[in-house]
């Protein structure tokens, strides 16, 4: 069951980053905004024939073609410089950034400001006479947003030129709403500020309703609900994803490494990290050397499980932990762990498992959509608790 956070829901209406802000006071003018940390610096421009948003590109066009990434803001800002660090920086290493409303535009925009975005490149890259005449990639569309805009996102994620969807700091407010879940075909990646952030629950609860099948990643940085758009390059966000969108949109696996395997790059790093289907576009998996002796004889195959709990984040009198879960030498149908909790520690929601018991010795069995598991193939469930995670067991059964 979604757990509104009426707080979250005005923010995801209301809220728009300081540095906006200061963009709407300073009226920075367009000369002066070239930037970013890629190759190719970055600018941002308007459009007579696309009114009310605002163009990220490198101010140099590059011979490479230009992917598309349209963005709604927090808050639903028509101030299409609320994240103008963040989009300065992902244009920078030779993308079309295009974001929903005006440079320090006042009022809102809607999703529909997404999907003009997607028919004007389309446009333009067709256009003779366009600048951008044969200059960009219109099979590669990513549409994401923040917050009140990671809404906007999900609103047109079926769209059949869109090619990954990213939810920044986002979730679906109500359960009426899952059936925007249930129509993803294409892979999704969230970037959340972990549990400080008030879309955090709506985006855990999202993350758990998804199509079995359905390459995801899931990214919690514990920054709160404002993220890092406003610093220079976006901070680590922008840094991010750029790489998310280099992989799903260039085919960069060196970025794709970052994401995909027990050994990504963002894994064991501040980053708290979920995968679903995760695979380089190449096909092949992340590897690891081979054995420099050779193996034991492997046993006769049994349908046995391990499962491997780590505390992701502790605070004052909570804590969030996960657990993987990895199938044994034998394929499984399904799987139930065991975990045993500290004194004074108990569970206030979970995701990806269904739960018996709050304290003590509890038992998690596998939902609908992840208790299949090929030899050696892994999932992970997680869950929020009270007290301290620290001393906690875990031991798997599989069927």
């Amino acid at each position: 069951m979604r757990k509104k956070s009426k707080i979250y829901a005005g923010l995801a209406a209301a809220i728009v980053p300081v540095a906006s802000v200061i963009m709407a006071l300073s009226g920075t003018p367009a000369s002066a905004a070239i930037g970013g940390s890629g190759p190719f610096p970055a600018d941002y421009e308007t459009s007579a024939t696309l009114a009310n948003h605002t163009i990220f590109r490198p101010q140099t066009l590059p011979s490479e073609r230009l992917p598309i990434v349209v963005w709604g803001n927090g808050g639903c800002s028509a101030n299409g410089l609320s994240q103008g660090n963040f989009l300065r920086e992902i244009a920078s290493h030779g993308f079309l950034a295009i974001a929903n409303g005006g440079p320090n535009a006042s009022g809102s925009t809607n999703s529909q400001m997404l999907t003009q975005s997607i028919d004007w490149a389309v446009a333009e890259n067709s256009r003779q006479g366009s600048k951008y005449y044969n200059k960009i990639d219109t099979s590669k569309v990513a549409v994401a947003g923040f917050s009140c805009g990671g809404l906007e996102a999900y609103a047109v994620s079926n769209d059949p030129r869109v090619t990954t969807t990213g939810i920044f700091s986002s979730g679906l407010l109500n359960d009426a709403d899952d059936y925007q879940l249930r129509r993803l075909t294409k892979p999704i990646a969230y970037f959340v500020g972990g549990p400080s952030d008030i879309a955090y629950p709506n985006a855990m609860d999202d993350w758990g309703k998804l199509p079995s099948g359905l390459p995801a990643f899931m990214g919690n940085l514990n920054v709160g609900h404002g993220g890092t758009y406003d610093q220079t390059n976006g901070g680590e966000f922008g840094r991010v994803a750029t790489l998310y969108f280099k992989w799903r949109l260039k085919g960069d696996t060196t970025a794709g490494r970052n994401f995909v395997g027990s050994d990504c790059g963002l894994c064991r790093t501040q980053w708290s990290i979920q995968q679903k289907n995760l695979t380089l576009d190449d096909g092949t998996p992340p590897t690891t050397p081979p054995p420099t002796t050779p193996p034991p004889t492997t046993p006769p195959p049994t349908a046995g499980c391990t499962a491997v709990y780590a505390v992701a984040d502790q605070w004052n009198g909570g804590f969030v932990a996960n657990v993987s879960v990895t199938a044994g030498s034998a394929a499984l149908t399904g799987w139930r762990v065991t975990l045993n909790l500290p004194s004074g520690a108990s569970v206030s929601s979970l995701w990806n498992g269904v739960s018996s018991g709050t304290s003590g010795t509890i038992t998690v069995a596998n939902q609908s959509y992840n208790g299949r598991l090929a030899a050696g193939q892994a999932t992970s469930f997680g869950f929020q608790g009270t007290g301290s995670g620290s001393g906690a067991t875990a031991s798997c059964t599989g069927s």
